[in-house]
């Protein structure tokens, strides 16, 4: 089965906003590829706490949601290959 942008879970937003958001994926992915931005962090302040975690997982979804974005603006054919055997 192709790709379909037309009925996509992204049809019908924008193309403005589907690019503001790609390209803010895509520095989000460049951040924690190279360390820039915070892996775990936890903080407490008066009687609540905050914390965020980034790890490997979120790293491969965020890919995913990058190829789907791409997709959607036509970048790409396809958000994932199909997956191909050879003997």
């Amino acid at each position: 089965m192709r790709f379909n942008p037309q009925t996509s879970v992204l049809a019908g937003m924008d193309t403005s906003v589907l690019q503001a958001r790609l390209a803010q994926m895509q520095q989000d992915y460049l951040d924690l590829m190279s360390g820039a931005k915070v892996v775990s962090a936890s903080y407490t302040q008066g009687e609540g706490g905050k914390s965020v975690t980034y790890d490997r997982t979120n790293i491969a979804q965020l890919t995913m949601a990058i190829r789907q974005l791409q997709a959607q603006l036509g970048i790409i054919r396809s958000p994932r290959r199909a997956i191909g055997v050879r003997f």
